[in-house]
């Protein structure tokens, strides 16, 4: 399994303002993630593809992410003026010690890193762009643009040009509408879309004197194709990549040539060694076996041994029922995966009380999130949160996180709160709730 911890989260202040920054990797090169109007630092890497993508940078840089004022865990203000923004990025860099950085600006973050590239080159090396434009296109029908983001905010139905790959899987649109409650308000986005409908670098794009690489999907849903070109055209030497795809978010679907062109430009060598990983989002189940070592104490090899063979039974017949991925037993649990939330509690109640009938009371812990797929096994930080959340359960019950309440809303399941834990390796705080059958 993958050990991998996530990065913690800092604040560094710009001016009275703290913005909430993260940093991966030890590599020499700095690499200054500029996210778009759509950012948290944290909740991100719980959508699927985010710190696969991240991790796959941190091999060649050092990868500084951070949420805008206004916008994920920093300091909610009213709608920053671009001037304010480049200080934010100042302020990152100066708290972990970057004195020059290559920066990539996302979607509404490209037109602000041109603007800082162009303002403070002393501080960038190189400059990439991916979705991005010079010009915003909400400048046309404002009113009637920011009215329909005012009522239909927190529901994922804005962003779904977004991220139209995500939308198609089950769940999909319950985790987008999550990222847009948690990074703003309604009256902020409403804000930042004013803020937003009155960019217009054009000017000073010419001033650049960056090495630029602009990138964006050709079937790109959300900042059409022809923006992007307007941009990278208006960039004296500026570099154009096109990729197949739909979907704004840069870290989904097929992202390997991505990487490796963001590579080639920031180092100026591509690496061939690394391997191409399947990534997908999934529910992770984890069972333990509450006291295994004394039980076996007590009844002797021989039947233990048979206790656990009907256990393994009953694990591989709910599993399979429940459609479910039985990965592996783990010599007193299981570890199992399912592609939908629902599906995945459902098996560990039935599990838990099945097993509970033979004399094994089991303790089980699920959480969603992505999965590295390697050939029979699997990886990834939503394994290790899953044994953390089964860690804290008490025996006979079926603990869950907070993302698994939050996707399986209206399928009928009942969870009764069990408080707010530290879970060992994992940043933050874990608000936990126990199925009832």
């Amino acid at each position: 399994m993958n050990d991998f911890v996530l990065p913690a989260t800092r604040y560094a202040l710009s001016g009275d303002c703290s913005i909430a920054y993260q940093v991966m990797g030890e590599a020499p090169i700095d690499l200054v993630m500029v996210p778009g109007v759509v950012s948290h630092v944290e909740f991100f890497h719980e959508t699927p593809g985010y710190t696969a993508f991240l991790r796959r940078l941190s091999e060649f840089a050092r990868v500084i992410t951070f949420d805008k004022r206004g916008q994920g865990l920093s300091d909610r203000v009213s709608a920053p003026s671009l001037e304010e923004r480049m200080d934010d990025v100042r302020a990152v860099m100066d708290a972990v010690g970057s004195k020059r950085a290559a920066v990539m600006g996302f979607s509404e973050g490209s037109p602000m890193s041109a603007l800082f590239a162009a303002t403070y080159p002393e501080r960038v090396e190189k400059l990439l762009l991916f979705g991005g434009f010079a010009l915003s296109a909400m400048a046309a029908d404002f009113e009637a643009k920011a009215a329909e983001r005012l009522k239909s905010w927190g529901t994922g139905e804005i962003l779904k040009q977004a991220w139209p790959s995500l939308i198609a899987k089950p769940g999909g649109i319950e985790v987008m509408a999550k990222i847009e409650r948690l990074s703003a308000s309604p009256g902020a986005i409403r804000a930042l879309t004013l803020l937003n409908a009155q960019i217009d670098v054009r000017p000073i794009l010419p001033t650049i004197r960056i090495p630029t690489l602009a990138m964006h999907r050709t079937g790109d849903l959300q900042v059409p194709i022809a923006a992007g070109r307007a941009l990278a055209s208006q960039i004296p030497d500026a570099k154009f990549i096109e990729y197949p795809g739909e979907d704004h978010v840069y870290w989904s679907g097929d992202v390997e040539a991505f990487l490796g062109d963001i590579e080639e430009f920031v180092t100026g060598s591509r690496d061939h060694s690394s391997v191409e990983i399947e990534r997908i989002l999934a529910t992770v189940l984890f069972t333990d076996i509450v006291d295994s070592t004394r039980s076996a104490a007590a009844m002797g090899d021989h039947a233990w041994r048979r206790l656990l063979d009907n256990h393994d039974q009953i694990a591989r017949q709910t599993v399979e029922k429940f459609r479910g991925n039985l990965i592996k037993t783990t010599g007193d649990g299981i570890l199992a995966t399912f592609d939908g939330p629902g599906r995945a509690v459902r098996c560990a109640l039935a599990f838990s009380a099945a097993a509970g009938q033979i004399g094994l009371p089991l303790r089980a812990g699920l959480h969603t999130g992505e999965i590295e797929l390697r050939d029979r096994d699997v990886g990834g930080i939503a394994i290790h949160a899953a044994a953390r959340v089964m860690a804290q359960a008490e025996a006979s019950e079926v603990l869950v996180s907070r993302v698994v309440t939050d996707l399986v809303a209206g399928a009928g399941l009942k969870f009764a709160e069990r408080g707010s834990h530290e879970l060992k390796g994992i940043p933050g705080r874990w608000d936990l709730f126990a199925a009832q059958a």
